[in-house]
């Protein structure tokens, strides 16, 4: 949902990564990336701007409405005295401004962003496409073609270790209707080890369906994963496995463990936390980057906006999330040993002369 959003400076049109939109031309960033971007200098009314639309889609939007409030607080003291006063570069401003909400909520998908193009209005990115079919109806074959294998990319490697033992590395969690087929000849190809690694150690995040289709492989029945509340809504909508798979099903027996750290963030952080939780993974690594709150742009003015989280994961087994703690690892590893502890681990556990590690629910 890192991630979070993708930035495409020339028309900055959001794509969503976590539970949001996906109606972007992707291949926009290979080219437009190189082109010189426009001088844009920041004054007095641009940065009142900023600050005042901050402040209300804060409190309009905010997962936390008391952590809304108070960040209206420090930021309006801030202006009082005179802190964000002449400062015309617009990226500064914006981490000026990142670093000031950050001190109060510690919210790490909360930031404040600029763009030297026009950002678009809230209202010109549609809502996210619910189907396949609906994607496919918005874009054309080429573009459907060039983010498919974009996404596809994002489960790098499938290979077999010793002792029957499976790799799968996953970068990150691309819409479910367009993983669907790769998850299912991932599983595919894997379906005959004994047991499975699967690496989030270089995991971006991602959308929360998608991180479902992918545990829904690890399960023997349909079972119930994290919750959302949407501030907006009220409403706190339950994420469960799904029933049809692409793919042959691994199964809730056979031993899993993940690979995790500080390049472990969102939705690989609802994975490794979800499976943890189940009691269905051994997680071996370091502690994760944190941050569990899905989130969505907001336009500020003509060249700044906010990405604000107004959604909240909660585990229905520990009624909670990892936003700020992260997923604790079961067995403490450097990031380039954690593999080589995950296999030793796996095959000691195959051979029946070690048990599986898990640890209770992190909370």
């Amino acid at each position: 949902m890192k991630k979070k959003w993708i930035v495409i400076p020339s028309l900055l049109v959001l794509t969503v990564i976590i539970g949001a939109y996906a109606t972007v031309p992707l291949w926009r960033p290979l080219w437009e990336q190189q082109m010189p971007q426009p001088k844009v200098v920041v004054d007095s009314a641009m940065r009142v701007e900023a600050i005042d639309t901050l402040v209300a889609r804060l409190n309009e939007h905010y997962v936390f409405p008391d952590k809304a409030k108070q960040i209206e607080a420090v930021l309006r003291q801030r202006q009082h005295e005179g802190k964000y006063d002449g400062v015309t570069d617009g990226k500064q401003l914006a981490k000026q401004l990142t670093d000031d909400i950050r001190g109060v909520a510690h919210d790490q998908h909360m930031s404040v962003r600029f763009s030297p193009k026009p950002v678009p209005l809230d209202d010109a990115v549609g809502p996210p496409p619910a189907s396949k079919a609906e994607w496919e109806q918005r874009t054309n074959i080429v573009m459907r073609l060039i983010m498919r294998r974009m996404a596809h990319q994002r489960v790098e490697k499938v290979d077999h270790l010793g002792s029957n033992i499976g790799y799968l590395k996953v970068s990150g969690f691309p819409p479910d209707f367009v993983m669907a087929e790769r998850y299912g000849a991932a599983m595919d190809e894997l379906a005959d080890t004994d047991g499975l690694i699967v690496d989030l150690r270089d995991n971006g995040g991602g959308g929360p369906a998608s991180v479902a289709l992918l545990i829904s492989y690890f399960v023997d029945q349909r079972t119930r994963l994290n919750d959302i509340w949407d501030r907006d809504t009220g409403i706190s909508t339950q994420h469960w496995t799904q029933d049809k798979l692409d793919g042959k099903r691994y199964g809730g027996k056979k031993p899993v463990v993940i690979l995790a750290g500080p390049g472990t963030m969102s939705a690989g952080e609802d994975f490794a936390y979800t499976m943890q939780a189940m009691k269905r993974a051994t997680v071996i690594g370091e502690r994760t980057w944190g941050g569990a709150h899905p989130a969505r742009p907001y336009r500020l003015g003509d060249h700044f906006f906010a990405v604000i989280p107004g959604r909240r994961s909660i585990s229905p087994i520990t009624h909670t999330n990892w936003e700020g703690v992260g997923v604790i690892p079961d067995i403490a590893a450097a990031p380039d040993k954690a593999l080589a502890v995950a296999q030793d681990l796996l095959q000691r556990r195959l051979q029946g002369t070690a048990p599986l590690a898990s640890a209770e629910p992190k909370k």
